[in-house]
């Protein structure tokens, strides 16, 4: 099939919108991409979470089997410290590849899965049909997503595509994210009198040190194997010279399926003692499809011809939006399949591969068919 519409070039286009996050501005992109929808006949919706800050619904087609939800997010990631060689925001290409912050994480994703409902629109009516979730907010912790759930602004969808990076390559699940700020305090004092305070940091060290040794009490989960945990961040103490009264460590773990976040902030609690304090900064589930789901089976049969081989189970280390949406949808089956690089997210000079930009809108479209217009 080929898309009426040029997504390698609308890369480019919503490439040169900068939506860094913070603060993100998606407005102007969502705004963009929701012309495009609307021009092919879909249904606009925006939801607004804060100034400049817009999720796009997008819908066509209706009955009373449910839609199919493609879904990515427009907001990118800050350039880091190191000097780019590409113009970040100029959607600059070479050698087969398309260079630009976002161009893997994900907006290469987004413009194929639009590109592919343009196409496959003018065959959707009374059929279950699309419905397209674009979001803003995805890389500071699902936010726009998980506003749409709150605000109970998602209807129904009957499996759902994520768009994220993976080369192409359908995964069934990722893992989840829980990050924790563990606090520790203390008593300040002179510098040259260390018994008159208490040191806040000798505690976060000793943390720590707890920390480096738990291990996790669940069992492995059989594909996603077992949950990590790393301690991403520490701060303590203002001035050499004085004794440290508070410190605090940044708590990154991964969980798996077989994870219960709140048993597990339990358990580390216990671990830690009484002198850490525990505080969630980000709780997103796992999420996972069984393989032999009939209709992941049909998306690896859609990917063979693509792939040169029958695609296996594999999952994501990172989480999507799908945390949020499986909750508002009711836990459909769920793949993650998108055009981007996975190796190239947050990088300098992060770019895709202009080939698999064409790649997953043809892959989109057999799916939509499949799902909308298969007998």
């Amino acid at each position: 099939m080929t898309a009426t519409l040029d997504a390698v070039r609308l890369t480019q286009d919503i490439l040169r919108i900068n939506t860094v996050n913070p603060p993100g501005n998606e407005e102007a992109c969502a705004r963009v991409l929701a012309r495009l929808l609307e021009n092919a006949g879909y249904r606009i919706r925006y939801h607004t979470f804060g100034p400049g800050r817009v999720n796009l619904l997008a819908d066509i087609g209706g009955a009373e089997r449910p839609p199919l939800c493609l879904t990515g997010h427009v907001d990118v990631v800050p350039l880091g410290a190191a000097a780019w060689s590409k113009d970040a925001f100029a959607g600059e290409t070479d050698a087969g590849r398309l260079y630009g912050r976002g161009s893997s994480d994900m907006k290469s994703g987004v413009a194929a899965c639009v590109a592919a409902a343009v196409a496959m629109a003018p065959h959707l009516e009374r059929t279950p049909g699309v419905t397209l979730v674009i979001t803003a907010g995805e890389e500071t912790g699902c936010e726009g997503a998980f506003h749409l759930l709150r605000d109970g602004a998602l209807e129904r969808a009957g499996a759902v595509v994520v768009a994220e990076p993976t080369a192409n390559y359908p995964f069934v699940g990722h893992k989840g994210a829980f990050w924790l700020r563990a606090r520790t305090r203390g008593v300040t004092a002179h510098g040259s009198m260390p018994e008159k305070g208490d040191n806040a940091v000798y505690k976060a060290a000793r943390a720590i040190g707890k920390l480096e040794a738990f291990r996790f009490s669940n069992p492995p989960h059989p594909l996603m194997g077992q949950a990590t945990l790393n301690v991403g961040t520490i701060q303590g103490g203002l001035n050499i010279n004085s004794v440290p009264d508070q410190a605090t460590i940044g708590i990154d773990i991964r969980t798996v399926p077989t994870v219960d976040h709140r048993a597990l902030l339990a358990d580390l609690a216990r671990q830690l003692g009484p002198e850490v304090e525990l505080e969630p900064m980000m709780d997103v589930e796992a999420v996972h499809t069984d393989p032999e789901q009939p209709w992941v089976q049909s998306v690896f049969e859609v990917m063979t011809p693509l792939l040169g081989a029958r695609p296996v189970a594999r999952s994501a280390t990172y989480f999507t939006d799908a945390a949020a949406l499986s909750q508002a949808y009711r836990a459909p089956p769920t793949v993650i399949l998108g055009p981007g690089e996975p190796q190239m997210a947050h990088q300098t000079d992060e770019y895709c591969t202009i080939d698999r930009i064409q790649q997953a809108v043809d892959a989109y479209q057999e799916i939509i068919r499949r799902w909308c217009l298969a007998s």
